[in-house]
């Protein structure tokens, strides 16, 4: 497996590098924003990892910019930032998860295994319901326009088809979508809703998904 790392901050870089190198990760490094995405543009990688704070271009300007062009590479971005406000902006943005500083290496080995495996599993598998379709290979929800999803974006809706009509209540879906990561809480999957909701409408989809925060949640034909 192929990764990116771009982190600013020299210690940080190396001992990220280090750990990634000894679980035979293929690791290339770089220091700034702008150096990120021109590797990006040259070479292909399995997965990213991103700071949001790095000079020439910060983290969430190279990951719109990748994802303008079309670059579906899984994105893990890291923020010393903790408030909800900053993970929702990189989410927008196109990322796939996120990890707030301090974290412990283990956790970040936990997140690159996850997002490069599931990517990989993924692929070239595709369900349909009502009006739309969810395409494995490329994360997209299409129905008369497409969009793409974010991996736990992804994850949700296809815990939703995979179980349409049928109501599932947020502990159900805690334990699905983010079994390995305790810090979940139900206004994570509230939050998730809420982009899938945006999402169906995106794509002109006569389909909703019905319920409260806190409870359960069922994907509907109108």
């Amino acid at each position: 497996m192929k990764i990116l790392l771009a982190e600013d901050t020299r210690d940080m870089n190396r001992a990220i590098s280090t750990i990634l190198t000894l679980e035979k990760y293929d690791v290339e490094s770089v220091f700034d924003g702008a150096e990120a995405l021109e590797r990006l543009k040259k070479d292909s990688f399995d997965g990213i990892i991103l700071d949001i704070m790095m000079p020439k271009m910060d983290g969430l300007q190279v990951l719109k910019a990748i994802r303008s062009s079309g670059i579906l590479t899984p994105v893990l971005l890291l923020t010393a930032k903790a408030e909800i406000d900053d993970r929702v902006t990189g989410l927008d943005a196109g990322a796939d998860d996120y990890l707030t500083k301090p974290f412990a290496m283990k956790e970040l080995l936990a997140r690159v295994r996850s997002m490069t495996r599931r990517h990989t599993e993924y692929s070239g598998r595709e369900l349909k319901y009502g009006d739309i379709v969810l395409n494995a290979a490329n994360f997209e929800l299409a129905g008369i326009n497409s969009v793409r999803l974010s991996i736990k974006e992804f994850e949700l809706m296809q815990t939703l088809m995979l179980n349409a009509e049928r109501p599932l209540d947020t502990r159900y879906i805690l334990e699905h979508v983010w079994a390995n990561e305790p810090e979940a809480r139900p206004d994570t999957v509230w939050l998730y809703i809420s982009y899938l909701k945006g999402k169906l409408r995106s794509v002109d989809s006569r389909l909703s998904i019905e319920g409260e925060r806190g409870g359960s949640f069922r994907l509907i034909k109108a």
